[in-house]
């Protein structure tokens, strides 16, 4: 086990940890930590704890000291150097003419770097605004373009529910979504009604997945055959939250289907090798198209 604390550099970004070396510190604190682009100042968002060794990266980065009401004048300096650096960098892009869209400017805490993202749709020559940043700012400087995604999570918004971006008030990473969840879900497979303001799948179809997942590995597929209370039975729709059946029995074809629950019914094995096979033969044409 290793005492860790966990740090975050944005509002709602990563959580990193570092070794505390003998600093305690509890959540909301301000620390000064080392890192891979020098000294930075974060938040903590995890306080004093042990963790497993197989869940840190070592070497561990130290935590240098916990933050002084100096340090925490550098950030909000930083913070209004950051307006200034962006009002430049629109201009210095405009005189280029790039076709780029400039989201967020972020200094260093040592001030030995400045980063500054932008979105565009393919890749941009800015080795000229590079050099005429250099010059105006005297320092490193490091242009990062980044997806709509991270966009959407520095600038913030509200989405197509009313609320306030997940990405941008709790989401620390982003999780991978597809259109396959969206399926499951039993949702409309319409672009305009899946998507998220950024344009991509929308972050929250993951948070049932898990629900969707095991409630679909108990409930009979359409077309399964059955063995219900009143006799054997194909399964015609299902509804996979409430777990409810609509099946035409095989004795009563011309009778209205019944609505009985998955608890009561039994899966055929027989029919579930046919189903296998027949989900086997029809990939199969479809690699042979």
């Amino acid at each position: 086990m290793t005492e860790v604390i966990g740090v975050r550099f944005k509002s709602v970004g990563k959580v990193y940890y570092f070794a505390p070396k003998g600093n305690q510190v509890k959540k909301g604190d301000h620390v000064i930590v080392e890192t891979a682009r020098g000294l930075e100042c974060g938040e903590v968002a995890l306080g004093n704890r042990q963790v497993e060794d197989g869940s840190i990266v070592s070497p561990l980065k130290p935590v240098v000291r916990i933050a002084t009401e100096k340090d925490m004048k550098v950030v909000a300096d930083n913070k209004l150097k950051e307006q200034k650096a962006f009002e430049v960098c629109l201009s210095k892009i405009e005189k280029h003419k790039l076709n780029m869209k400039l989201v967020e400017v972020e200094y260093t805490f040592d001030n030995n770097k400045i980063l500054f993202y932008f979105t565009a749709d393919g890749r941009v020559d800015f080795r000229e605004l590079v050099k005429d940043l250099a010059g105006v700012f005297k320092t490193r400087i490091e242009l990062r373009q980044i997806g709509v995604r991270d966009e959407s999570k520095m600038l913030g918004g509200l989405g197509i529910c009313g609320r306030p971006f997940c990405c941008s008030t709790f989401l620390g990473e982003f999780q991978p979504v597809s259109i396959k969840m969206a399926k499951e879900q039993g949702l409309s497979l319409s672009p305009t009604k899946i998507s998220g303001t950024c344009g991509r799948l929308m972050c929250c179809l993951k948070y049932e997945q898990n629900v969707y997942d095991e409630l679909l590995s108990i409930t009979p597929k359409v077309g399964a055959l059955v063995k219900t209370p009143d006799g054997r039975g194909k399964v015609l729709e299902t509804n996979v939250l409430t777990g409810m059946l609509k099946i035409r029995l095989d004795d009563k074809p011309d009778a209205a289907p019944k609505m009985i629950h998955r608890d009561e019914v039994t899966l055929l094995k027989d029919a579930q090798i046919r189903l296998n096979r027949d989900e086997i033969a029809a990939l199969k044409a479809l690699e042979d198209k």
